[in-house]
């Protein structure tokens, strides 16, 4: 399963005011694994941002000057999310952009080529009378985001990403591909017997009381919110 977690700044709030997107930030997940791909663009916006909204994402008019506008990134943007489920925090929000700014060139609105998953919607389903926003997540998750000082699309995207990794489990099976039909098989590995190059035995370092409460207390998180840690199995 192909995914794309995504997120914009834009000049104000509403699309049908007349703002525009600035700034898209994407990260690539297959099968609940980042893949490293990511897609991030500026964008000239050709009108001057909110006072309200700078205060939030801290990217000025000068600086988006020079930089493309929608109908030079559009095709690449499209190439880059087409037929992924895109994973938003708060979707009709960004969604209600990006059906504009694709409207204005002719082009398809996002559910034709994409399906949306909302993680502000999940999250108010986990978590009723709780407060739901990226930081809050963060918080309850224990996820870092502390170099998050400003918004901004691809930070919020990637911070995004390991939030929903952990609402949805926090973990995925370790699999390697392998033979010819292409089908995942499970590697064992015996450390005890495991070589370096060399022909040394590598060493086994073993967990520290410490580091095992804090993975028991992780495990303990997963198993409320999955059918159990796959560790515990």
């Amino acid at each position: 399963m192909r995914q794309v977690v995504l997120d914009t700044e834009t000049t104000g709030i509403g699309a049908d005011k007349g703002h525009r997107i600035i700034e898209i930030g994407c990260v690539e997940l297959i099968d609940r694994k980042l893949t490293g791909r990511h897609y991030h663009q500026y964008v000239n916006p050709r009108r001057s941002s909110d006072e309200e909204a700078v205060a939030v994402h801290g990217i000025t008019d000068e600086f988006l000057a020079d930089k493309p506008v929608y109908e030079q990134v559009a095709q690449e943007f499209y190439d880059f999310i087409k037929g992924a489920e895109l994973v938003i925090h708060n979707a009709p929000f960004d969604i209600g952009f990006m059906d504009m700014e694709f409207q204005r060139l002719n082009m398809p609105k996002t559910h034709t080529f994409c399906t949306v998953l909302d993680t502000l919607v999940m999250a108010r389903d986990m978590r009723p009378g709780q407060r739901n926003s990226l930081d809050a997540l963060c918080k309850s998750y224990g996820i870092d985001n502390s170099h998050r000082e400003l918004h901004g699309a691809l930070l919020d995207a990637e911070i995004l990403a390991d939030v929903y990794l952990m609402m949805t489990g926090g973990q995925t099976d370790l699999m390697f591909s392998g033979g010819n039909d292409d089908e995942d098989r499970k590697v064992s590995i015996n450390l005890a017997e495991f070589e370096g190059i060399d022909g040394s035995t590598l060493p086994i370092i073993k967990a520290t009381e410490a580091e095992l409460a804090e993975h028991n207390t992780l495990l303990d998180l997963l198993d409320n919110k999955s059918d159990g840690a796959i560790w515990r199995r």
